[in-house]
C-alpha cells in the first residue's frame, strides 16, 4: 500500500525553541564563519547551541585517500586554497577536517599525541595557522577509545579527555569528530561526556562530532553533549549504501534542530563510484535532511561536474535554512519517494526521487507538502533553474535514481473569514508534526492519517480542535484581519496519563500565550491571545520531558475573530 499522508513536519526539540521562534540567541552566538577568538571564554564549547546553528559545511580527507600516502600537508593545504579559490568558502565551506592516521601509533613520553612528521612536517599548529588565514576552521579526529579505527591502532582519548583536549585547543583546533573504535565495552553517553566536558574546559569553542554510528541511539542524549552525530555506519561510493542510509536518517527528523543535527555521514559527491545524476540525488537528500555538508573528494582533481554540485547555491540554501527543521518523507511508494522540508520563509523545499531504474513521474502536491490557503504557488527547480506556477499539483518525470528538487512558494493568501468562528473551518498555510500528520477535529493516534479519536481532555470531549503530538508547529495565515484567539490545551485522554508538553501561542514572532509544562495527568488550561496586527498564527508544542513518547497534545474548541 502507498504511504501517503499530509506532512507532518517535526518541530524543533524544546532545547533550541527561543531561536526557533523569534527568540534571542545566547550571548556568543557563532553565526558567521569567522575565525573565533580563543581568549574568550564566553565563546566556549557550547552544546547543542551556538557553534553550529546551521548544519556545519566543509572538508574532510577519509573518504578519498582513507590513510593512504596521499594523506599529507601538501593535500590540506591544497584544499584550503581551493576553498577560497573555487568559491566554496563563499559558498558556506568552513571546515578543513583530518581524520584518521595524522598521528604517530604512540604518546610521547609526556602522554601527548604527536602528529606523523612523515604527513605533517611542519606540525599540525602551523597547519591549523594556514587554514586560519585563509579565513577558515580546522579539525581533528580521535576516538571515544583506547585505539582509533585504523589497523595500526593510533591512540585515542579514552582516558586522556583533558590532556588532549588541552593540546588540540593550543593548536586551533575548531572541530573535532569523536569515533567510536576501541571502546572497551564502556558506555556510550558517558565516554562523549568526558570529552564534551574537556573540550568546553578549554575556554576554545570546538565543535563536538559524535561519531557513534547510531548503535546507542545519540540522538536522544548527543544533543547535551556537542553539535551532531552520527546516525549510521560509514557510507561508501555506492547508490545503495548511499540511499539506504538516506532511508536511516529520514526516520530521526524529530531529533534535528538549530545547534544539533543528525549526521548519515560525509559525502561521496565526485569519488566516481556513482553517476552525476546519483550525485545530484546525494547532495539533494544530505540538504533536505539538514545533515553537515562534508566534502569528502580530493578537490584537486574534481571535475566540473562535482563543483557544480557542491556549489548549487539554492540547494546548499536548503541545508542551512535557519529555521533548521529537517525534512519528512510525505509518500513513498514503489520506490517513488517525496520529502518536504519547510524554510524560514514559509516556503517549503521539496524532493521528487525516483529509486528504480527507469524513468517515473513522481508527483505530490501543496496540501500534502504542508503547504495550503494560498491561490498559487512558484515551483523553482533548484538544479535546472527554472520555475513555473501551479494550482497545488506538483510533480515530476524524473531519471531512474534521480532527483527533481523545487522550492514551493505560495502566493496570493485568501483572507480570513470575518466573525468569531471555529479554527478548524480554516485551512492551515503549514503544519509540522513529530508522529503522523496534524489531526483535524480528531486525536492524534500515532502515525496513520485518520487513526484519532474524539479530543478528549481529562474526560470532558470537544467536538473540534487540532490534535497534534509534541513537537509539533501549525500555522495560519492572518494577513493582519484577525484580533483574538482562544483555545482549550492539554494532553489528550488517549495518552492514558503519560506524556507532557509546552503549548504556545505566537502572533508572527512574538510569543502571546505559553501554558507552561502540562502533564497526562493535570487539567486542561484555557489559553487567550491578542492576535491584532498579526500576519500569522502559530501554535507550537514542545515537549516537556525528557523524551517525546505519548506527548498526544490538543487544541480543543479553538475560535478564532476575526
Amino acid at each position: 500500500m502507498p504511504i501517503r499522508t499530509p506532512v507532518h513536519f517535526p518541530a524543533a526539540p524544546v532545547v533550541a525553541l527561543t531561536l526557533l521562534l523569534g527568540g534571542s540567541l545566547p550571548a556568543g552566538a557563532a553565526t558567521t564563519n569567522a575565525r573565533p577568538t580563543p581568549s574568550v571564554p564566553a565563546a566556549a564549547h557550547v552544546a547543542g547551541g551556538s557553534l553550529a546553528l546551521t548544519p556545519p559545511m566543509g572538508f574532510n580527507n577519509w573518504n578519498s585517500t582513507q590513510c593512504g600516502a596521499g594523506f599529507d600537508e601538501a593535500m590540506v593545504k591544497g584544499i584550503a586554497d581551493l576553498f577560497v579559490a573555487r568559491g566554496l568558502k563563499d559558498a558556506g565551506y568552513t571546515y578543513v577536517n583530518l581524520d584518521d592516521c595524522w598521528a604517530l601509533p604512540q604518546r610521547d613520553a609526556t602522554g601527548n599525541l604527536v602528529p606523523d612528521p612523515v604527513r605533517f612536517p611542519n606540525g599540525l599548529k602551523a597547519l591549523a595557522d594556514y587554514v586560519h588565514d585563509k579565513g577558515l576552521k580546522f579539525g581533528l579526529y580521535s576516538t571515544a577509545g583506547t585505539r582509533t579505527c585504523n589497523s595500526k591502532g593510533f591512540p585515542g582519548g579514552l582516558g586522556h579527555e583533558r590532556q588532549d583536549a588541552a593540546l588540540w585547543a593550543s593548536w586551533g583546533v575548531d572541530f573535532l569528530k569523536y569515533d567510536n573504535c576501541g571502546n572497551q565495552g564502556l558506555d556510550a553517553p558517558g565516554r562523549y561526556r568526558a570529552m564534551s566536558e574537556a573540550l568546553r574546559a578549554t575556554g576554545r569553542p570546538i565543535l563536538l562530532s559524535v561519531c557513534e554510528w547510531g548503535q546507542n541511539k545519540p540522538w536522544q542524549w548527543a544533543p547535551a553533549l556537542g553539535e551532531m552525530w552520527r546516525t549510521t555506519y560509514d557510507i561508501d561510493d555506492t547508490w545503495s549504501r548511499m540511499i539506504g542510509l538516506a532511508h536511516q536518517n529520514q526516520k530521526l527528523a524529530p531529533y534535528a534542530a538549530p545547534g544539533a543535527w543528525n549526521d548519515p555521514d560525509m559525502l561521496e559527491v565526485g569519488n566516481g563510484g556513482m553517476t552525476d545524476t546519483e550525485y545530484r540525488t546525494h547532495f539533494s537528500l544530505w540538504a533536505q535532511m539538514a545533515a553537515p555538508l562534508l566534502i569528502g573528494t580530493d578537490l584537486r582533481t574534481a571535475d566540473r561536474a562535482t563543483y557544480d554540485i557542491l556549489l548549487n547555491r539554492d540547494v546548499i540554501a536548503v541545508d542551512q535554512d535557519p529555521l533548521g527543521r529537517q525534512g519528512v518523507v510525505v509518500s513513498a511508494t514503489g520506490g517513488k519517494v517525496v520529502m518536504a522540508k519547510p524554510l524560514a520563509d514559509g516556503s517549503v523545499a521539496v524532493t521528487l526521487t525516483n529509486e528504480t531504474a527507469a524513468t517515473a513521474t513522481v508527483s505530490t502536491t501543496a496540501t500534502e507538502i504542508g503547504l495550503g490557503n494560498a491561490d498559487s504557488y512558484v515551483l523553482k527547480d533548484l538544479w535546472s533553474k527554472s520555475a513555473h506556477s501551479t494550482g497545488g499539483a506538483i510533480g515530476a518525470s524524473v531519471p531512474a535514481h534521480g532527483t527533481v528538487m523545487y522550492r514551493v512558494t505560495p502566493a496570493g493568501q485568501k483572507a480570513a473569514a470575518a466573525g468569531t468562528h471555529p479554527l478548524t473551518d480554516r485551512v492551515w498555510s503549514q503544519a509540522y508534526n513529530s508522529h503522523g500528520p496534524v489531526e483535524t477535529d480528531h486525536s492524534n493516534g500515532e502515525k496513520p492519517a485518520g487513526d484519532g479519536r474524539t479530543l478528549s481532555l481529562r474526560g470532558t470531549t470537544y467536538g473540534r480542535g487540532l490534535g497534534t503530538h509534541a513537537p509539533a508547529e501549525v500555522v495560519y495565515h492572518l494577513g493582519g484581519e484577525c484580533e483574538r484567539f482562544s483555545v482549550t490545551v492539554g494532553i489528550d485522554d488517549e495518552s492514558a496519563g503519560r506524556g507532557s508538553a509546552v503549548f504556545q501561542i505566537w502572533r508572527d514572532d512574538t510569543k502571546v500565550a505559553d501554558s507552561g509544562p502540562l502533564t497526562g495527568t493535570g487539567p486542561a488550561k484555557v489559553l487567550t491571545a491578542d492576535l491584532t496586527g498579526g500576519q500569522r498564527l502559530r501554535l507550537v508544542t514542545a515537549a516537556a520531558g525528557d523524551g517525546i513518547d505519548h506527548d498526544h497534545t490538543d487544541w480543543a474548541d479553538p475560535r478564532l475573530t476575526c
